[in-house]
């Protein structure tokens, strides 16, 4: 297993992970509600196709007690290779300060039982360098969750 990082400009992050399991196996982490559900959210519902929309939602704990929701549309499905979704977090209390990507994971066997994992994520919020390192660690460790789950 490997991490990989590069901060491609002010608007963009990537992060790069091999984690040791099939591809059929990480590809389903990604689009199936039932296994999203044991790595990144607490409820999830995705359309697993090109057009579809997904909604995850992480429920709020003592440390932070509002529950996060993040929705959009798949915007590219190419099963085993690609996953391109719009990212949208909504602020409840303000519209304005919705947070609006587009997440563009790819996908590449490595033998038969690894797999690597390219994700950017791009949206004019990354301007931001407190927004940058928040997503940078979130989606870090995301990705070591999925490992976790995976291996």
């Amino acid at each position: 297993m490997s991490n990989g990082m590069d901060l491609d400009n002010e608007s963009q992050i990537t992060l790069s992970r091999t984690i040791d399991a099939h591809i059929d196996d990480v590809f389903k982490a990604w689009t199936d509600p039932a296994l999203i559900e044991q790595w990144q959210a607490d409820e999830a519902e995705l359309d697993a196709f090109e057009g579809g929309e997904y909604k995850f939602t992480t429920f709020g704990d003592d440390e932070d007690p509002e529950d996060h929701t993040v929705s959009g549309e798949i915007l590219a499905f190419v099963e085993n290779e690609k996953l391109v979704m719009s990212w949208v977090h909504k602020d409840a209390e303000d519209a304005e300060d919705d947070l609006i990507f587009v997440l563009d994971i790819r996908f590449k066997a490595i033998g038969t039982e690894q797999t690597q994992i390219t994700l950017t994520e791009r949206g004019l919020a990354h301007a931001d360098a407190e927004s940058r390192i928040f997503s940078i660690e979130a989606w870090s460790a995301a990705l070591e969750h999925l490992a976790e789950v995976l291996e």
